[in-house]
């Protein structure tokens, strides 16, 4: 739910599709506030994604009128400070898949000492419960460490290391449970111009959901210049 105004929104995003648009081997997609979408919208060049969905029909959030190409679900905030359940997600997917829309799901433990296997096999059972392989292809997974978030109190960014070893867990689940050859994936918690090399160096880890460091501008299009390197 940031930046707070739309004037601000507005600025940074035509700011970061300007950017976005002179590395065309890199895909930019920025999930604004809802409130913004409508107006961010008619900005031209843009790959725009919802922060949320429900699943029900609802006059309040309808991404697929928005113009909007993907969709958080299961992020962090809504699982652990909402308490969003793994129904409510597996809801979510799929009336995003319904509405062509790509969801980008979000899954990993809340603290660091936490069983990571059982946690991660907990919530892609239950995330994709009722999906088949042709529509679990279509999901963008995300591994997001909540204790490497750097709003979470004590947070350390994580390593490339560490997130292999949580991405093969669920390359390994995919495969057992649904014959699917591993895919590419997404890491986010607390990635910067100071790391992002290191993450999407690793062939397995093809993309970032950044956090904090997408309102900055100047570290946005830093970011955006690395990743064109590799």
């Amino acid at each position: 739910m940031n930046p707070p105004t739309l004037a601000e929104a507005q600025e940074l995003f035509r700011a970061e599709v300007i950017e976005a648009a002179k590395y065309k081997n890199v895909k930019t997609v920025i999930c604004p506030p809802f409130m913004f979408l409508k107006d961010l919208a008619s900005i031209p060049n843009n790959v725009l994604g919802a922060q949320d969905v429900f699943w029900e029909e609802s006059d309040f959030f309808e991404p697929q009128k928005l113009g909007t190409d993907y969709a958080l679900i299961g992020h962090s905030d809504r699982r652990y400070k909402i308490g969003e359940t793994d129904e409510m997600i597996n809801k979510k997917i799929k009336v995003t898949l319904e509405a062509e829309i790509i969801p980008v799901l979000l899954v990993g433990e809340k603290n660091r000492e936490d069983d990571r296997r059982q946690v991660l096999e907990k919530q892609l059972s239950a995330d994709l419960e009722g999906l088949d392989p042709g529509q679990i292809s279509k999901v963008l997974i995300a591994y997001e460490p909540v204790w490497a978030i750097s709003t979470t109190l004590g947070a350390k960014a994580d390593t490339s290391e560490n997130t292999l070893e949580a991405l093969k867990i669920i390359s390994e689940f995919l495969s057992i449970n649904y014959k699917l050859e591993a895919k590419h994936f997404l890491y986010g918690g607390s990635v910067t111009a100071k790391n992002v090399a290191d993450f999407l160096s690793c062939p397995e880890i093809s993309g970032a959901v950044i956090g904090g460091a997408s309102l900055r501008k100047d570290e946005f299009a830093e970011i955006l210049r690395i990743v064109s390197k590799i």
